[in-house]
Formats: C-alpha cells, sequence, structure tokens
C-alpha cells in the first residue's frame, strides 16, 4: 500500500475530519490515489461509490481525492449537499487547499479545508443529537 502522509499527518486529518463531524451530520473521507489514468473528478466518482459515500441516510458525503501522481485533486459532495448549497460552494474549500498544496503542505491544506466544510456544512446538515458515524474517518488509499 503506497503512503502518502506520514503517521502525524494522517492523525491531524483523521482528527479534523471526527471534530468537523462534530458539527455536521455530513460524512467526510479523504482518499489518496496513486497511479490514476483519468482525471481527478472522474477517479473521486468512482471511489466515491466504492467507499459506499453515496449510502449515507441523507447523501451527505464528501470525498477529498488526491491523484498525486496526475498532480490533481477533487473535492466531490453527494446528491443531497449538491441539491440545497449553492453552485460555489466548494470552490472556498479547493482555494484554500491550493493555497497550502502550493507550498507543499498538503496535510495542513486538507485538515484546513475539512474544518471549514465541517463550519458549512453545519448550516445545511446539522449535527443530530442520534447522529451516527456512517463512514470510517481513516483515510483511504488505492491498493
Amino acid at each position: 500500500m503506497v503512503r502518502f502522509f506520514n503517521k502525524e499527518e494522517e492523525a491531524r486529518i483523521v482528527a479534523a475530519i471526527r471534530e468537523a463531524e462534530l458539527a455536521t451530520s455530513g460524512e467526510i473521507r479523504v482518499h489518496v490515489e496513486v497511479g490514476a489514468r483519468k482525471p481527478a473528478l472522474d477517479v473521486a466518482k468512482r471511489i466515491f461509490q466504492e467507499l459506499g459515500m453515496d449510502d449515507t441516510q441523507d447523501r451527505n458525503g464528501v470525498l477529498i481525492l488526491l491523484a498525486v501522481d496526475r498532480r490533481e485533486f477533487a473535492i466531490l459532495g453527494d446528491k443531497g449537499i449538491n441539491e440545497v448549497v449553492p453552485k460555489s460552494f466548494w470552490d472556498d474549500e479547493r482555494d484554500l487547499m491550493q493555497q497550502h498544496f502550493k507550498l507543499g503542505d498538503f496535510a495542513t491544506g486538507i485538515e484546513l479545508a475539512i474544518q471549514q466544510i465541517g463550519k458549512n456544512l453545519r448550516e445545511y446538515f446539522p449535527y443530530q443529537s442520534d447522529d451516527v458515524n456512517e463512514l470510517p474517518d481513516e483515510i483511504s488509499y488505492n491498493r
């Protein structure tokens, strides 16, 4: 298995996911893909389904995918999110990630974007007292 982040960076990202999911019922995942032959958004659509992210109760999953060989990334929200948020909803997260990626600080870019996603999704999908964590918080890697 390929590793992109070191253990400390992975722990920071997973902690950011867990913290963000305390503000929203949305489910956030991070996936690292190595050797992708298609654009990041196409890969993200495939991985989204493979990870079962389209099976959440409110269809409010968010995938951040890094296609490291292609030097691309994608942020993909499920149908439930995209039906209620403005078209430009993901622009701030994209810009924030790009700013840090240009400096080579991938973990911080993702960590800050996750925090922002949790905060922004809270308006549309607030955390519920009976909320169940429907998806794992760990980073997934292609095999």
